[in-house]
């Protein structure tokens, strides 16, 4: 089983460095719905995801259509408009994970969202003062937590100073 991280329509180069940079450290794919707002050879989305791009699966697609036709696997929505809460998601199934995250601008398509209710989940926060949280803050939350529901496997638990390793 495996956790992909599913980007519709990211406007943010720095955005999606930074998810890319989550998505290597984590053994979790992403994918790419078009159009993105930048280029793919943007050089703050490079910069934020340093040298992990050669480290990272990648897929894009020309539309959630195109996703949702190819996509195997369970899907979650990650809405502020969901009812349910990510932390009573139970991810430690052995099917592959979809997490599908909208545009820093508009969030994912309304229609969409209400043909998929059942699969919406939110993250709980103060609606009535922030708008919504950034989408690479988001991602980091998601994946670790289906991360921490399955043992965090693949993952390494301990580290060593690099001193510690020569004795």
């Amino acid at each position: 089983m495996t956790n992909h991280i599913v980007l519709f329509e990211p406007q943010i180069p720095q955005n999606t460095g930074n998810i890319a940079r989550t998505c290597a450290a984590t053994n979790s794919p992403l994918h790419i719905i078009k159009p993105m707002g930048f280029p793919i050879d943007d050089r703050k989305m490079k910069r934020a995801g340093l040298d992990y791009w050669d480290k990272l699966e990648i897929h894009f697609y020309d539309s959630l259509d195109e996703f949702m036709d190819r996509m195997t696997g369970q899907l979650y929505l990650i809405s502020k408009f969901a009812k349910k809460v990510y932390s009573d998601g139970d991810f430690k199934g052995d099917v592959d994970q979809y997490f599908l995250f909208g545009r820093e601008d508009k969030g994912l398509p309304e229609e969409f969202m209400r043909q998929h209710p059942e699969k919406a989940l939110r993250i709980p926060m103060n609606d009535e003062h922030v708008r919504s949280l950034n989408v690479s803050n988001t991602v980091c939350m998601i994946v670790y937590e289906a991360l921490r529901q399955q043992g965090f496997t693949g993952l390494e638990l301990h580290h060593t100073y690099e001193k510690d390793k020569l004795k």
